[in-house]
């Protein structure tokens, strides 16, 4: 007869590593990692299970700072990485932290492809539209006009927008949040692991010393109920210190009403995180505080494909049973074949 062996109970202390914190005081990364190490115990994964993977930047210390594998990888190919990882060894749980110099400039083409395949992996995006490791140069989110160290008479590229790409590729799960929205960002974080497929999460963090206030209008206390707009599936897009405005279609335009005056919960749009189109998700993810918008925070999109590390183990299961075991050596010595002299 065997007993089995209960898994110790783990607390977020558990999670934390011998490493000082070395960010700036005051940094938002702070936040993030004290809400990832609290989500962590719940999800009822053995450390040596969960894996960070991260590439270059201030977001990219974050493997330094968990009691947990971790690999701080090349500059923009943290997700090359994970999916090696994760193809390799499916039963981990694989974060990738990244920023959006990091993710969204060298780093583009690799995130975009971990997203469309659709592999079991966890993206964090540490949003602070700025450099500021390489301190204070404009980055791919930075707005048109910003002027930094490297843009000194204004940025004039047009910003990249994080949740619009990850929808245009196609993923599963889309979700936003802010770094002093402790409560929420615990719980979106939460939601992103339990997602089996990729999950990719923007998270609006303040670089207090290069690009201090970018977020305010979504932070302050006196503001925040009119600038941003908690999404609820099945519930109506409604946001206002009274919930006394919503979003509605003019057309194929959305457009902020206030209730009232003939106008009902009934005539705004209604969110669906589970629709198979990705339409509504997409015009959610375009909505701008510069535009007169509220900024939508919370889950864009939930919905459940094929994924890529399933799908390459299936194939490889399936050659096995097939064909048997592989031999390399008669791989290399098979067709044609020649000798270099």
């Amino acid at each position: 007869m065997s007993i089995e062996t209960p898994l110790p109970v783990l607390k977020p202390t558990d999670f934390a590593s011998d490493q000082d914190v070395r960010w700036c005081p005051g940094c938002g990364d702070y936040s993030i990692l004290a809400q990832m190490k609290k989500v962590l115990p719940t999800l009822g994964v053995p450390r040596e299970k969960i894996v960070f993977i991260s590439g270059i930047g201030c977001s990219s210390r974050f493997p330094y700072y968990m009691n947990t594998y971790g690999v701080h990888s090349i500059h923009g190919r943290a997700p090359a990485v994970a999916t090696g990882l994760k193809c390799v060894r499916p039963d981990l749980q694989v974060w990738v932290i990244t920023g959006d110099g990091d993710g969204l400039s060298i780093g583009g083409n690799h995130l975009m492809h971990a997203i469309r395949r659709n592999l079991d992996i966890n993206i964090v995006l540490f949003n602070n539209r700025i450099y500021g490791l390489t301190k204070g140069q404009y980055s791919p989110t930075s707005p048109l006009g910003q002027k930094t160290k490297s843009t000194p008479m204004g940025a004039i590229d047009n910003p990249l927008h994080p949740l619009s790409i990850a929808i245009g590729c196609e993923a599963t799960f889309v979700a936003r949040s802010i770094d002093t929205n402790i409560n929420h960002l615990g719980e979106t974080l939460k939601r992103a692991a339990e997602h089996p497929g990729a999950s990719f999460v923007e998270v609006y963090q303040n670089c207090n010393v290069f690009n201090d206030g970018a977020w305010d209008y979504a932070k302050d206390r006196d503001t925040k109920l009119d600038t941003t707009l908690e999404l609820q599936h099945g519930k109506p897009l409604l946001f206002g210190k009274l919930r006394e405005k919503g979003i509605r279609l003019n057309g194929m335009n959305p457009e902020v009403v206030e209730l009232g005056k003939g106008i009902t919960e009934d005539d705004l749009l209604f969110h669906d995180e589970r629709s198979p189109e990705p339409s509504l998700a997409y015009l959610l993810s375009r909505m701008r505080y510069e535009d007169g918008f509220p900024e939508p925070i919370g889950v864009f999109r939930c919905v459940d494909a094929p994924r890529y590390d399933a799908l390459i183990n299936g194939q490889i299961e399936e050659a096995t049973q097939k064909r048997g075991q592989g031999d390399l050596e008669a791989l290399f010595n098979s067709g044609d074949t020649w000798t270099v002299e």
